[in-house]
């Protein structure tokens, strides 16, 4: 039976394991928003197109590079937490 230091326990592991893996993407949007928002205000330039354009297409790139990590993170998360947790080991 699970008990509650077991839930708790997995509960904070896929937690660090969402926020390991949704790191290098809002790493990439919060630089490129940054970026992209002091040259709007250095050009004076305020156009929506030029924040969201740029931004999406970092998001992408980054999400396409570290697809690999992604995966490899979350397969190795659930085969040695989730998986044993529903057999009942």
């Amino acid at each position: 039976m699970l008990n509650e230091v077991i839930f708790f326990d997995t509960l904070r592991q896929g937690l660090w394991i969402a926020v390991l893996v949704s790191m290098p993407i809002l790493t990439v949007a919060l630089v490129a928003g940054v970026s992209i928002g002091l040259v709007q205000a250095l050009t004076s330039i305020q156009e929506m197109t030029l924040t969201f354009v740029p931004k999406l297409a970092a998001i992408i790139v980054v999400f396409w590079l570290s697809m690999g990590f992604m995966t490899q993170t979350l397969v190795s998360f659930f085969q040695s937490r989730i998986v044993p947790l529903i057999i009942g080991g």
